[in-house]
């Protein structure tokens, strides 16, 4: 017997589902009550019956609910019960590429809440048909949930947090169409509730079950749609140095046409007796390409494999971590002539790591999500379209727009994108606005620069979306969570250059450090860990500096420029709006943290920041190794950054020639630049080298001052005369890059002469005394520049 449903409401439902069928849309019920009524509802449409793969995500125990609302029992067809997968929101992303009919999304119970991520994450899996049960509280979301713990930094406590996401949420959810509600009272109704007929009821849904496949006529059988097929066409003609681009919003079958592909490469190398292939795939995490295994086990049922790799009688495909990929190129065990490269969710990884892929494999595919859970297609595109017109200009991409999982004007996919701000765009800048030559700076200066009002800004959905659209296309790591940070995370600032619906630039900064003298002892000891503060715990931690836990300070977390107004100083403005901020706020330091690349790290130093920090080992699933730069507030601040600069200046070479021996060659010069030059290049390194380069001595003897040459030129970089050179001449920069890693990283000679395209010994020492002179004549060429004794 219901205790929640009422026979109306499950007809209702009932009709509901049969339409989501009819039409392959899927559909949202918004419950909103108490834990245990919502709870409840849930497991009675559950207990409707008819599903295949039902998901429950939430973190409370469940028995005792579904107990009570009979969920071990037949349903009312008579059919057993399907097996109820739960799952707590923490691991939903495991979920990906997996396929459900009915989720529940428990964000009602005690110790849960609505996590943007898990959300994002799960709502892709459901299928034509399907229907998303969200749990929420009946607060209108004026109180944090639990989920908030993880803003709530130290010292605040999640109930002393805004809810403004949470409001916005309910505010949303209340006025999307196509929709079921139920509250306690009312039952189950359609939204909006103003006595519309259901955007269903028009007469021309069918009442047949939903078919498994889009019924498209796709030209090949293995593909759901033209758009695929396509896709698999161009994937298994790949060209070399041709790379093809994919983009494709979810549920349009992009994972799944790479292992199509595979399958195809594969069949085609035993059939003509081929050398067996030895594919990588690459993403992020290794459950984004779990449809690529799942489609070549389908395919090739002969093979054996699992969700990491797949073998078949015409060669293997396997999955590679980021950084595991990047760390066998260096070594020169991954690219190389004939290899083959395919990246999903492209838009999830740095653009200069993705830059040193395209230079190590002839033939490569980059798959990525437009709007994306995690990372943007859009913003991807405009990252790494430099990488690919300097290295690849024959590059070609190719568009997924037909949806496979669900028909095409989906109101489930509408609903999540607006809720989950995944379909933000780049705002548009009004025309005439950018700044032009002759005077950039002066009519930069007369920008409106305005820190915002968030209480304000969370009832300004276009302001919003502006903003976080910008954030997104110029991030590669951007995720839903981020929107409720920007919303509620405490002593957050946002700074933007223009106004908010048309923003040229935006700075999002935090406070961090201010910890009593004991918590900063506990913490320096490793005994306490508070929540928050990356920036004081990491230089305690790392460099043994209590006075960075001590000290207030402010970190950037995000900063972002309109493509249209990059390099002309809208990113420096923010940062000196942030920097008199911080100050006229008492705070010592402002810092930020990165992955580590060139182009930031000389941006930021040409901002006055110095590097205090560097990761030794690359993150996971960006292959990038993190930097940390902090800028002095005030001149009786200096002693800390000078401390902690110097001590990172003399980590340096040390951890080049051991810990950090598979930096790229570019990084290295950068962070050799970063540091300054304290080591005086005198006339006897000048005349060891002239010999060197005459080859009247060994390179390795020379090592010294060549170094030493290295470190004068690379602290000359940022020099206009050298900033000059170098852009005529990045064969310059190239061979000074190469010199430093041989230098400082102890490179070998056959990592030089894959890098160089050299061959042999021979080749390799004479490139290296032919740099040491290039790098001789670049010095002197300097030393005799204006302003330069």
């Amino acid at each position: 017997m219901s205790h929640f449903l009422t026979r109306q409401d499950l007809a209702r439902l009932a009709a509901f589902r049969q339409q989501l069928r009819g039409r392959r849309f899927r559909g949202l019920l918004w419950v909103s009550e108490a834990p245990d009524r919502a709870r409840g509802v849930a497991h009675e449409c559950l207990a409707q019956g008819g599903w295949s793969a039902p998901l429950w995500v939430g973190e409370t125990s469940i028995d005792e609910a579904a107990d009570r609302a009979g969920n071990g029992a037949p349903d009312r067809a008579g059919n057993p019960p399907p097996s109820l997968e739960r799952l707590p929101a923490a691991k939903a992303r495991t979920r990906l590429g997996g396929e459900h009919d009915l989720v529940v999304f428990d964000a009602a119970s005690p110790g849960t809440g609505l996590d943007p991520d898990a959300l994002g994450a799960v709502a892709g899996t459901l299928v034509a048909g399907g229907l998303l049960v969200l749990l929420t509280a009946d607060d209108g979301g004026r109180r944090p949930d639990d989920d908030y713990r993880r803003l709530a930094a130290h010292p605040w406590r999640p109930e002393q947090l805004t809810s403004r996401y949470l409001e916005r949420c309910h505010r949303l959810l209340a006025g999307f169409p196509g929709m079921l509600r139920w509250r306690q009272g009312e039952g189950l109704t359609a939204t909006p509730d103003d006595g519309q007929e259901s955007p269903f009821a028009d007469g021309s849904c069918s009442d047949n079950p939903c078919p498994d496949s889009p019924c498209l006529d796709s030209p090949d059988p293995d593909c759901l749609s033209p758009d695929q097929a396509e896709v698999v066409r161009r994937l298994t003609r790949l060209r070399r140095r041709r790379p093809l681009v994919i983009t494709a919003d979810r549920g349009r079958g992009k994972s799944a046409a790479l292992g199509i592909a595979c399958a195809r490469l594969l069949v085609k190398a035993e059939q003509q007796r081929q050398a067996p292939l030895d594919i990588l795939v690459t993403a992020p995490r290794a459950s984004s390409v779990a449809p690529v295994f799942e489609r070549l086990a389908a395919l090739l049922p002969e093979g054996q494999g699992d969700e990491r790799g797949f073998e078949a009688p015409g060669g293997r495909v396997r999955f590679i971590a980021p950084d595991a990929l990047t760390d066998a190129v260096a070594r020169g065990e991954a690219g190389g002539p004939g290899s083959l490269l395919l990246v999903d969710e492209a838009a999830a990884i740095p653009a200069a790591l993705l830059g040193e892929w395209l230079a190590a494999f002839p033939r490569l595919a980059f798959a990525t999500t437009v709007h994306g859970y995690e990372g943007s297609g859009r913003g991807f595109a405009l990252r790494f379209r430099r990488h690919l017109e300097a290295q690849t200009p024959q590059w070609q991409d190719i568009a997924l727009r037909t949806p496979i999982r669900w028909a095409d004007g989906d109101p489930l996919e509408r609903a999540i994108d607006a809720l989950l701000c995944l379909d933000a765009e780049l705002p548009t800048v009004p025309k005439g606005a950018r700044v032009s030559a002759p005077c950039p700076g002066q009519k930069l200066a007369e920008l409106p620069c305005t820190t915002l009002d968030r209480e304000v800004l969370a009832r300004d959905e276009a302001s919003l979306r502006a903003i976080f659209g910008l954030l997104v296309q110029a991030h590669y790591r951007t995720t839903p969570a981020d929107l409720r940070a920007l919303l509620d995370a405490p002593a957050t600032r946002i700074s933007i250059l223009g106004t908010p619906r048309a923003p040229l630039a935006v700075c999002v900064y935090v406070d961090e450090g201010g910890f009593d003298a004991d918590l900063a002892e506990r913490v320096l000891l490793g005994r306490r860990r508070p929540r928050g503060h990356l920036m004081a715990q990491s230089l305690a931690a790392h460099a043994g500096e209590a006075a960075a836990l001590k000290a207030p300070s402010a970190r950037i977390t995000r900063i972002a420029v309109h493509p249209d107004w990059r390099r002309l100083g809208c990113g420096a403005r923010l940062i000196q709006e942030a920097a008199c901020q911080a100050e006229q706020a008492g705070k010592a330091l402002l810092g930020a943290s990165f992955g580590a690349d060139p182009e930031l790290l000389a941006f930021w130093q040409a901002q006055g920041f110095r590097p205090v920090r560097l990761g030794l080992t690359r993150e996971a699933a960006t292959g990038e190794h993190a930097v940390m730069v902090a800028l002095a507030l005030g001149e009786h601040n200096r002693d800390l950054i000078e401390r902690l600069s110097r001590r990172f200046e003399r980590q340096l070479p040390g951890l080049l020639a051991f810990e950090l021996t598979r930096l790229s060659p570019p990084l290295v010069l950068a962070l050799l630049a970063s540091v300054g030059d304290r080591c005086a290049f005198d006339a006897d390194d000048r005349r060891e080298l002239q010999d060197l380069a005459r080859g009247q001595r060994e390179p390795a003897l020379a090592r010294p001052a060549i170094q030493a040459l290295v470190r004068r030129l690379a602290s000359l970089s940022l020099s206009p005369p050298m900033s000059s050179s170098m852009s005529k001449a990045d064969d310059d920069h190239d061979s000074l890059a190469w010199l430093a890693a041989w230098a400082f990283q102890g490179r070998s000679e056959s990592s030089l002469a894959q890098g160089l395209s050299l061959r042999g010994k021979a080749q390799v020492k004479q490139w290296l005394r032919d740099a040491v002179g290039r790098a001789l004549a670049l010095l002197e060429a300097l030393s005799k520049a204006p302003g330069r004794g």
